[in-house]
C-alpha cells in the first residue's frame, strides 16, 4: 500500500512528526519533492530532532527512507544531517536510498539564489538554499543528478572548484544511490508512506504563485518524484494546523494585522513555537482559512485531514474561521489565481464557540470536549473531506487516529 501525507496549507502544519507516527507501521519511508529549505521537528521523548532533507521516518528504528527523484538535494547538508541526529543515537547507516535522478544542489546556487531573490520588484523571501535554482537548471536541462558523478563527460565539464567539492561525497552516495524505478518496483507489495514538503499553497503549480516553492508540493507529485504511476496511490493524507501560518513573503488572506487579532497571533505563535525550522524567522499567523483548505482537499483528492494544534485554543472562548472572501465589495467562495485578487480580498470570518475540558488531553475521539467536536465537524461539512486522526500535542503518544491509515476504504 502506498500512503501520501502532505501539507493542506503553506507548510507546518506537522507533518513531520505525523510521518514519523505513521512510519512505525511502514517499511519504507519516501520523501518525494523539496529540499533542504524544508523543515521538520520531531519529538521522541525527551530529545527533539530536526531534519531537513532526511526523510522523517529516519528517526524510526528500523525503517528504510528514500530521497526521491523529485527531491534536489545538497550532498553537504544531508551528511551533516545524517551526522547530528547520529550524535543523538540515530543508526541510520544502511538505512538510507538516494535515488540516482535526483538533482544535486551545487555550491554557487545559494548565492544565485539570494542574488536573484534580492533583484526581484517583490522579492519572495527565499530561504537561499538554492533550491530553486536547483529546480530551474533541472527544468532548463542544466542540472547535475546524481548520476551524472560517474558520467565522465558531464563530470569533466563541471569546474574544477564544483569537483572537488562534489569529489568527497561520490564513494559515501555510490553505496547509497538506486535506481528509484527499479527500487520501488521490487518493493511494491510493501507498505510504503510517501511525504511530501512545505504545503499545497506553496506548489509550483496549485499555490500562490509566484510566492511558491519549485517543487511540486500536492499528493500529484508523490508519484512522479517516486518513480510509480499514479494508480498505485491508495491514500492521500493532508495535515493542517487549527489556524494558519506562513513563512516568508506571499498572499495571506486570513493574517491576524489589526488590532487585537496580532495580540491573538503572538499566543497562538508562542503556544505553537511557530518559526521556522529551517530558517528560524517568526511565522505570519492568521485564521483558519476553510476556503483555501478546500481548494487544497480537492488539488490533493484528500481522503482524510489529520488536524493539529486545535488543543492551542484550549481555555479559548472562542475561535474564529474564514468561511468566504469579500473581493471588491462582493462576495466569493472561491481561492482566486489572480495574486493581485488574492492579496486584496478581505476575509468572512465566522466566530466558533470554544469549550470546557482539554482538547490537550483527548486520545479518543471520544475523549474530546464537545465544542471541539462541533468545530471539527464544522471543517469537515465546509470541505468535505473527513478529518481522519488528530495531533494534540508535540509529542508521538499525543496523537490518536479515529480512521485506520493503512487501509482502504
Amino acid at each position: 500500500m502506498n500512503l501520501v501525507v502532505v501539507g493542506a496549507q503553506w507548510g507546518d502544519e506537522g507533518k513531520g512528526k505525523m510521518v514519523d507516527y505513521f512510519s512505525e507501521d511502514a517499511d519504507l519511508v519516501v520523501r518525494f519533492s523539496g529540499g533542504a529549505n524544508a523543515g521538520h521537528t520531531i519529538k521522541v521523548e525527551d530529545k527533539t530532532f530536526a531534519v531537513h532533507l532526511i526523510p522523517a521516518g529516519i528517526i524510526s528504528p528500523g525503517k528504510t527512507v528514500v530521497l526521491g527523484n523529485g527531491m534536489v538535494i545538497d550532498p553537504a547538508s544531508m551528511f551533516e544531517e545524517l551526522a547530528k541526529i547520529a550524535s543523538q543515537g540515530i543508526d541510520w547507516e544502511g538505512r538510507v536510498v538516494v535515488s540516482d535522478r535526483a538533482h544535486l544542489v551545487l555550491p554557487g546556487y545559494k548565492s544565485e539564489d539570494r542574488t536573484i531573490d534580492e533583484h526581484r520588484a517583490r522579492p519572495i523571501g527565499t530561504t537561499g538554499r538554492g533550491i530553486g535554482v536547483a529546480y530551474g537548471k533541472k527544468a532548463s536541462r542544466d542540472g547535475v543528478r546524481v548520476a551524472d558523478l560517474w558520467d565522465p563527460v558531464v563530470w569533466n565539464a563541471l569546474s574544477k572548484s564544483d569537483r572537488d567539492w562534489l569529489e568527497p561525497f561520490k564513494e559515501r552516495l555510490a553505496s547509497m544511490k538506486v535506481n528509484l524505478a527499479d527500487f520501488m518496483m521490487a518493493n511494491q507489495d510493501k507498505r510504503i508512506l510517501l511525504e511530501g514538503a512545505q504545503g499545497a499553497l506553496l506548489d509550483l503549480d496549485h499555490g500562490t504563485y509566484p510566492y511558491v516553492s519549485s517543487g511540486i508540493s500536492t499528493s500529484a507529485g508523490a508519484a512522479i518524484g517516486a518513480s510509480i504511476g499514479p494508480r498505485r496511490i491508495d491514500k492521500c493524507l493532508g495535515v493542517l494546523k487549527a489556524y494558519q501560518t506562513r513563512v516568508g513573503n506571499g498572499p495571506f488572506p486570513t493574517e491576524m494585522v489589526d488590532g487585537n487579532d496580532v495580540v491573538l497571533a503572538d499566543k497562538l505563535r508562542e503556544l505553537g513555537h511557530e518559526y521556522g525550522v529551517t530558517t528560524g524567522r517568526p511565522r505570519r499567523i492568521g485564521f483558519l482559512d476553510l476556503v483555501a483548505l478546500k481548494y487544497s482537499g480537492w488539488v490533493n483528492s484528500l481522503d482524510g485531514f489529520i488536524l493539529s494544534h486545535l488543543n492551542l485554543y484550549d481555555g479559548f472562548e472562542s475561535l474564529s474561521v474564514c468561511t468566504a472572501y469579500e473581493l471588491d465589495g462582493e462576495e466569493i467562495d472561491y481561492f482566486p489565481s489572480n495574486i493581485a485578487d488574492l492579496e486584496r480580498v478581505k476575509p468572512v470570518l465566522q466566530t466558533l464557540p470554544g469549550w470546557e475540558g482539554k482538547v490537550a488531553d483527548a486520545r479518543t475521539w471520544e475523549d474530546m470536549p464537545g465544542g471541539a467536536q462541533k468545530v471539527v465537524e464544522f471543517i469537515e461539512e465546509f470541505t468535505g473531506v473527513p478529518v481522519h486522526g488528530y495531533s494534540v500535542g508535540p509529542l508521538r503518544k499525543e496523537t490518536f487516529m479515529k480512521e485506520e491509515p493503512w487501509t482502504v476504504s
